[in-house]
């Protein structure tokens, strides 16, 4: 998920996304436990949505300005 598609979602949206996440990353984490997880790289992928989203939380949270990277 790209920081442009999670700056356009509301609040409500944002944490419906967040809840799913959290979800697919417990499952994920049993996938490795019990051998049968098959993409590892996915791991990873959710746990940066994750962050992308809650750092975009923060900001609509406290109105701070966005910072682009260059």
């Amino acid at each position: 998920m790209k920081a442009e598609d999670v700056r356009a979602l509301s609040p409500d949206q944002l944490a419906d996304e967040l809840l799913k996440l959290k979800k697919e990353q417990f499952n994920l984490r049993f996938q490795k436990a019990t051998g049968q997880l098959e993409n590892t790289a996915r791991s990873k992928q959710i746990r940066r949505d994750i962050a992308r989203i809650k750092t975009v939380q923060t900001v609509k949270r406290t109105g701070a300005p966005v910072q682009k990277a260059k």
